[in-house]
């Protein structure tokens, strides 16, 4: 654990990453190009992000008990030519329904693998640094986020959307698929069987009073809760300002500007975690993700938005990564792979729901600012499970080992 060879698959594992999660980012910088094209409103254009979230939500789940059963490699490969198929199925997609199907099927489920079973692997590789190595490597799905909108856009408006896919479709076959097989060494066993001793003597919680099936399910809901309110911004910030008459280029910019916010929170979340422990980085990310949310309401101005972007960026980078760490905190290491997945699954689960329900709540209103308020009492929610789990907890001696 900890090994130069760690830190070496740490960095293989975020270049997969980053364009392993390329699909969850393209979606929301083509939305105003495909409503406009297919002809549909916005809750029907929003549809295929949430059908890649369903897709990502099933596919974490699912490629983490493979992962725990045959290790990361064959899952990785497989997912990678489900990516390159699925980008390049949607780029002839005829209408909004073929586009959303292909979506959810490939892209979706192959995203996957770059997200939860990649950081259920690398959390068997670190022990002392166990949260900036799991930070770290959910931080490549937001670098995706900062880099490919920026890469894509001025494809977007000169080309069209359906090239920006064939690009995608390129990069999974050429780059994500030869460097799965990188990651083939076996996690040796006695790290499993390290981690299966209680990781409450590695981090600084040694006992909660919940059984394992409590747990899991309260942090399950307290994931939805948390990206419903997420979703909010970074689904529909390139539509808003699109509304606001500021243009698709600013709204992207909006989102990179976002997901490098992210990235510095989301890092710092993990060096925090090292210290204080999942739960407490949890707690403190999402009452900073609430206070942006807020700011969204009073302030729409141009330069005022590219701010608050960038405030809600460093706010929320650390909750998703912060559940598979408290996951690693009080559940056996053997079973990362399944338990890790299901969590991220239900904070996707959230994700899709928010980004749908965002875009139906502005079909009813014809503006965001009542989705936004609907964000912040999903997020106060999560406060409140955070919250309890925190009371529930008992420092190292306060009950017997």
């Amino acid at each position: 654990m900890d090994s130069s060879y760690s830190w070496l698959r740490l960095f293989m594992s975020v270049m997969i990453s980053i364009v392993g999660s390329a699909g969850m980012w393209i979606v929301v910088v083509v939305l105003p190009s495909v409503q406009s094209e297919f002809g549909v409103d916005r809750s029907d254009a929003s549809l295929p992000f949430t059908t890649v979230m369903v897709g990502f939500a099933i596919g974490n789940l699912v490629l983490g008990r493979l992962v725990d059963r045959f290790g990361i490699v064959i899952p990785m490969a497989v997912a990678a030519l489900m990516l390159a198929a699925g980008f390049a199925l949607t780029s002839q997609a005829s209408n909004i329904w073929s586009f959303a199907a292909y979506q959810g099927i490939f892209v979706g489920i192959g995203s996957a693998a770059a997200f939860g079973p990649l950081i259920a692997d690398i959390s068997h590789w670190f022990a002392k640094r166990r949260g900036i190595a799991v930070a770290a490597a959910a931080s490549g799905n937001y670098i995706a986020g900062a880099i490919w909108p920026f890469l894509l856009k001025d494809i977007i408006a000169a080309d069209g959307w359906r090239d920006a896919y064939l690009i995608a479709s390129l990069a999974s076959l050429v780059i994500m698929l030869p460097m799965a097989f990188l990651l083939r060494r076996k996690v040796p066993k006695q790290n499993v069987d390290i981690g299966e001793t209680s990781v409450q003597h590695l981090s600084g919680l040694k006992f909660i009073q919940l059984s394992p099936r409590s747990l899991q399910i309260l942090l399950g809901v307290a994931g939805v809760g948390c990206c419903v309110a997420m979703s909010m911004p970074q689904v529909h910030i390139v539509a808003y300002c699109a509304d606001l008459g500021y243009g698709v280029a600013a709204g992207a910019g909006m989102l990179s500007i976002m997901l490098i916010g992210g990235i510095l929170s989301r890092l710092a979340s993990g060096i925090l975690a090292d210290y204080i422990g999942g739960i407490r980085t949890i707690l403190l990310g999402s009452f900073l993700q609430c206070l942006a949310l807020f700011l969204y309401i009073p302030f729409d101005g141009l330069m005022s938005l590219y701010v608050v972007s960038l405030i809600f960026g460093l706010s929320q980078g650390g909750l998703v990564p912060g559940y598979a760490l408290v996951v690693r905190e009080y559940l056996p290491a053997k079973e990362a792979g399944e338990r890790v997945g299901l969590v991220i699954m239900l904070t996707v689960v959230g994700m899709a729901l928010g980004g749908w329900i965002s875009g139906w709540i502005y079909d009813l209103t014809g503006s965001y600012q009542a989705a936004f308020v609907n964000g912040i009492a999903w997020n106060m929610l999560n406060m409140l499970i955070m919250a309890f789990l925190l009371w529930r907890t008992k420092e190292p001696g306060a009950v017997p080992a």
